[in-house]
């Protein structure tokens, strides 16, 4: 599949669409998922534009999932959180809704999860937990 240049997580990039930023830095960006399954959900992405996990170069990937680690442990610190469920759909079939590659750091018990991006967050609530994992990075 080509990348969709006009798809959200591109327009975010852009800074076309506003995002609730938690980390930036020169390969990704960590933000604040709107339609959260628990409290804290943050999303990971490439600043790399790859529509799945098999399109991302290995070195892109690395630089990913470093991030995804920094950002896990500050969400883990943050909000006392016991555990941090990481997902990465990869693909429509799989359930990815959006055709940029990302990771979903979901501070939670698997087993208490809201179904995937079904209700939107308040703003308010989703910029306070963003600062307490930005103050714990």
């Amino acid at each position: 599949m080509a990348y969709d240049q006009n798809n959200i997580f591109a327009k975010i990039l852009r800074e076309e669409i506003p995002c609730i930023k938690v980390y930036e830095d020169e390969h990704t960006l960590a933000f604040m998922d709107i339609m959260p399954q628990a409290d804290g959900h943050t999303l990971v992405i490439p600043k790399y534009q790859a529509v799945t996990l098999l399109d991302l170069p290995a070195t892109e990937l690395t630089q990913t999932m470093q991030t995804v680690q920094k950002v896990a442990l500050a969400i883990e610190k943050a909000l006392d959180a016991k555990g941090i469920v990481l997902m990465q759909l990869s693909g429509e079939a799989a359930g990815q809704t959006v055709p940029h590659v990302h990771f979903h750091l979901i501070p939670s018990s698997i087993h208490t999860l809201k179904n995937h991006a079904s209700e939107m967050a308040d703003q308010a609530k989703l910029k306070a937990f963003a600062e307490k994992i930005k103050a714990s990075l």
